[in-house]
């Protein structure tokens, strides 16, 4: 079933909350949610792991995220980012929720699928700006089993 962007949004800031978070993971998951990957499925998972705090440190190989989701972590990494301008990531766990703050600031982005990728440099276009547009306009289709055991 079709959902807005705000009850995506809206949906994963509960969720955030509940888990004693602010929500400020809520907006990349509805981006990630907006585009066609799975935010929600990955923020269940980053919510059921109890290791979420690491120490950001950079060092001569880059950033060690430590296997901690990025959940948590990526309003921490791209500061780092805008700091440094670009840092190789490594044991990167749910990178994917870094591509929103890439997309926003305009900077690079490896695979975030993988467990090392470097993040930062300049992007030269948006290539989500299309499907960001048409799910603000006419929704996003989201799994109705998932979405269901998710409101409770």
């Amino acid at each position: 079933m079709k959902r807005t962007v705000a009850e995506i949004e809206n949906l994963a800031a509960r969720l955030l909350q509940a888990a004693g978070f602010g929500s400020a993971a809520a907006a990349e998951c509805a981006f990630l949610e907006s585009v066609g990957y799975p935010g929600l499925k990955i923020l269940v998972e980053a919510l059921a792991d109890p290791r979420r705090e690491v120490v950001l440190e950079k060092d001569l190989l880059g950033l060690d995220l430590q296997n901690r989701s990025c959940v948590f972590l990526a309003k921490r990494v791209n500061a780092l980012i805008a700091e440094h301008g670009r840092l190789f990531l490594r044991n990167v766990r749910h990178g994917l929720y870094l591509l929103p703050g890439s997309v926003r600031g305009n900077y690079g982005i490896g695979c975030p699928v993988d467990p090392g990728f470097a993040l930062g440099g300049e992007r030269s276009k948006n290539p989500y700006a299309e499907k960001l547009e048409i799910a603000a306009q006419h929704g996003v289709e989201v799994d109705d089993e998932q979405w269901l055991a998710l409101q409770t």
